[in-house]
């Protein structure tokens, strides 16, 4: 199965780090982060998880459930989670996957086979409360992610679904934001009352309205 942008992806059960989850019953109204890690105890995941655990005010500010995969079972998850808290100085509480025979993977499309006939690429996936794919980034194995990048996408999101703007290369929070094609230049002058900079017709910049 191939999931693009603005598919709904598919729901399931799994046993995780913290039992068992029905993913749709998991992620509820909030959005979801699910990512894919090539295999336990690897050097990269332990970093990204650790990261990523460190980050969970930032997540609960944005409404965001994080939820990691990795093709290993329970009891490895548990007695790695154990390792990332001690090598990251962190306390990892969100959960991880097991997907021993990789059916979440396949599902997921979390396997390249020209890259690995066995472990899962990087995959990540930004996912909205209707449980629509928002975001698609995949790495590979030997790369890691950048966090700080996927807020940035989360705050840009969230951003454009409540206001008819979009944002710029390199946007980040508090920046100038584009005012979205479909609005009428007289139009936008009442919608985004901090004011419009017009660079062309189709270009117009204003403040980051929810600020």
């Amino acid at each position: 199965m191939s999931i693009k942008l603005g598919d709904s992806v598919p729901n399931f059960q799994a046993e995780t780090s913290v039992g068992n989850i029905n993913f749709y019953d998991f992620l509820g109204d909030s959005w979801g982060i699910l990512f894919s890690h090539p295999a336990d105890y690897t050097p990269v995941c332990t970093t990204e998880l650790g990261y990523t655990s460190k980050l969970r005010s930032e997540f609960e500010k944005r409404e965001t459930k994080v939820i990691a995969l990795s093709v290993d079972g329970v009891d490895d998850h548990k007695n790695w989670i154990k390792d990332i808290n001690e090598t990251q100085n962190t306390d990892v509480q969100f959960p991880i996957i097991a997907d021993k025979d990789r059916r979440i993977s396949e599902l997921y499309d979390f396997i390249h086979p020209n890259a690995s006939a066995t472990a899962t690429v990087r995959s990540l996936l930004i996912i909205d409360p209707e449980k629509r794919v928002r975001l698609i980034i995949i790495y590979p194995a030997s790369t890691g992610r950048n966090f700080d990048e996927i807020l940035r996408v989360l705050d840009s999101l969230q951003l454009v679904d409540s206001h008819k703007v979009a944002t710029p290369v390199n946007w980040k929070e508090g920046d100038d934001v584009i005012v979205s094609p479909v609005v009428s230049t007289n139009d936008a002058r009442n919608m985004f009352p901090k004011g419009i900079t017009e660079i062309r017709p189709y270009l117009r910049y204003t403040p980051q309205p929810n600020m």
